[in-house]
């Protein structure tokens, strides 16, 4: 006979689903950033077709 025992333990119920964590809302300098980089993209899907005058020729 074994002179100690484990007790074993079960794992907590689980009750309810947890409500979802609300986002915050991004800052203002977060927002301004993500406007600037938009921009700055359909702009440069727009000028693609044009060679910049200080780009280099590849050779």
């Amino acid at each position: 006979m074994p002179a100690f025992t484990f007790e074993k333990i079960s794992p907590p119920v689980r009750r309810a689903p947890t409500a979802a964590i609300p986002k915050k809302p991004r800052g203002l300098i977060s927002q301004l950033i993500d406007r600037f980089a938009e921009r700055r993209a359909r702009r440069a899907l727009r000028d693609e077709g044009t060679v910049r005058p200080d780009a280099k020729p590849a050779e």
